[in-house]
């Protein structure tokens, strides 16, 4: 199997693993994958969200996913618990279509990582 099979496979089993937790089986996009592992790091789940705190979940999210690429780097936990990342490199110019593939290819390897798919 070729690495993009492999890729899209993987990411299949994460959309409709975290789909049918999360949405019913609607199935959910990268952005909201990436707002789930944001929120994943922060540790608050059970907890109500303004737009601005959202976005700061993406970020967090992001950064966590791009870290073991070489990009952010884990700096410190704030006083409310929120996790910060400082650039460690900063990210090539993508099209979007490769940003597409890194993202999804960053979020299978945090589940990898994190043992909730093979």
């Amino acid at each position: 199997m070729s690495r993009d099979e492999q890729l899209k496979n993987r990411w299949e089993r994460v959309v409709q693993l975290l789909s049918n937790q999360f949405a019913d089986g609607e199935l959910l996009d990268l952005d909201a994958i990436i707002y789930l592992v944001g929120l994943q790091e922060l540790g608050k789940i059970k907890q109500t969200f303004g737009k601005d705190e959202k976005v700061n979940l993406m970020h967090i999210g992001i950064c966590r996913l791009l870290e073991p690429y070489g990009y952010y780097e884990f700096d410190f936990f704030d006083a409310d618990g929120w996790p910060h990342y400082k650039v460690k490199e900063e990210l090539p110019p993508l099209k979007a279509g490769e940003q597409t593939i890194l993202m999804k290819d960053a979020v299978v390897s945090y589940f990898l990582e994190k043992e909730l798919i093979d």
